[in-house]
């Protein structure tokens, strides 16, 4: 049903968009490209305005009920929830097995000193000394 109600409201929406753009306006819309006479030739100037303005009303309503009933349906479909409500889903445990104490640093310090190294560690390479300066330039004589 829902399916069918987006289809619907979809072609609502084409036609809404293009019944709006083929009517007139100061600025001259798609209506005015064709002369004056419009999409079709057998309305002009009063008669042409008043179907388009009936059927721009016509969609429109339909376009908000269409809006409306989707709305609805997806509210329908959707469980109520609480913030208020602490109960865990089905398969998750209702408390942790063990309550880590301390922060995560502590955390971080307690996994840190679980892990056993294969190998010690090498000691890191010292850094070569720092280069002497070079010898300034003579400066050039004129």
């Amino acid at each position: 049903m829902q399916q069918v109600l987006i289809v619907l409201h979809l072609i609502v929406v084409l036609a809404l968009v293009g019944v709006i753009l083929l009517q007139r306006s100061e600025g001259g819309a798609l209506g005015g490209l064709s002369g004056g006479g419009g999409v079709s030739g057998f309305l002009t100037g009063r008669g042409q305005a008043n179907a388009l303005t009936r059927a721009t009303a016509i969609l429109a309503a339909i376009f908000f009920a269409t809006s409306m009933i989707l709305a609805i349906l997806a509210g329908a479909n959707r469980a109520p929830k609480s913030i208020l409500d602490t109960n865990a889903p089905a398969g998750a445990p209702a408390a942790p097995a063990q309550a880590p104490s301390g922060g995560v640093l502590d955390q971080l310090n307690r996994l840190q000193n679980q892990q056993t190294p294969a190998a010690p560690a090498a000691p890191a390479p010292a850094a070569p000394a720092p280069a002497a300066p070079a010898a300034p330039a003579p400066a050039p004589q004129q």
